[in-house]
C-alpha cells in the first residue's frame, strides 16, 4: 500500500489568493515592529528648550546638535524636569514658578550681549538653555576668547551657571553632540 501524502496536491501556481494571505499573515507583525522601532527612534526637541546659534564666523566646525529626545528619555526625563524646575522656587531662589520659564528670555540675551561684546565675530558657536543654565558649545579661534566668553554669560541676568564646551580651533574631537559622524 503506498503512503499516503498528508499534504493535498497543488498544480504550478495554484492557490494564488491563499499563499499571499500567509505571507501578508506573516510579514504585517514584522512591518508593524519596524514601523513602532522608526517611531521610538526618532527625536525632538520635545521640550522645547532654546537652542540656538549665537555666532557662525569659523568655518569648518562641528555643529552642535539640539537638545533631541527619544519618546523614552522624554518620558524618563519629565519627572526630574518637573522636580528641578520648581525647587528653585520653593527654595525663593526664583521669581517664577519654574527655572525652565527663564531659558526662552536668556538664550536671546547671550545672542545680544555675545553680538555687543564684539570680540567673537571669528568664531562658531551655539546656546541651549535648560534651567538657568546656558551650555556653549561650538568653537574659538583663541584659548582667551573661551574663557572671556563664559564670563560674559555668567553676568546675564537670571543666569544661573554656563556649562563651557567650547573648543580651541577646528581640529579634533568636540566635546559635544555634532549633527554629522
Amino acid at each position: 500500500m503506498p503512503a499516503s501524502n498528508p499534504l493535498p496536491r497543488r498544480s504550478p501556481g495554484g492557490d494564488r489568493p491563499g499563499r499571499l494571505r500567509a505571507l501578508l499573515a506573516c510579514a504585517l507583525p514584522l512591518l508593524t515592529l519596524c514601523a513602532s522601532a522608526s517611531a521610538q527612534g526618532a527625536r525632538s526637541n520635545a521640550f522645547d528648550d532654546p537652542f540656538t546659534a549665537v555666532t557662525q564666523g569659523l568655518p569648518g566646525c562641528p555643529q552642535a546638535e539640539g537638545p533631541l529626545l527619544t519618546e523614552q528619555q522624554v518620558k524618563d526625563e519629565a519627572h526630574d524636569r518637573a522636580q528641578r524646575g520648581t525647587s528653585c522656587w520653593l527654595a525663593g531662589r526664583c521669581r517664577l514658578h519654574n527655572a525652565y520659564l527663564y531659558d526662552r528670555e536668556i538664550i536671546p540675551r547671550v545672542v545680544k550681549a555675545v553680538a555687543a561684546d564684539g570680540r567673537y565675530d571669528d568664531t562658531s558657536v551655539w546656546a541651549l538653555g535648560q534651567r538657568r543654565y546656558v551650555w556653549l558649545k561650538g568653537c574659538v579661534s583663541r584659548p582667551e576668547q573661551r574663557e572671556a566668553m563664559e564670563r560674559l554669560v555668567r553676568q546675564i541676568d537670571d543666569v544661573e551657571g554656563v556649562v563651557n564646551e567650547l573648543m580651541v580651533g577646528t581640529a579634533g574631537t568636540p566635546p559635544y553632540k555634532t549633527t554629522g559622524p
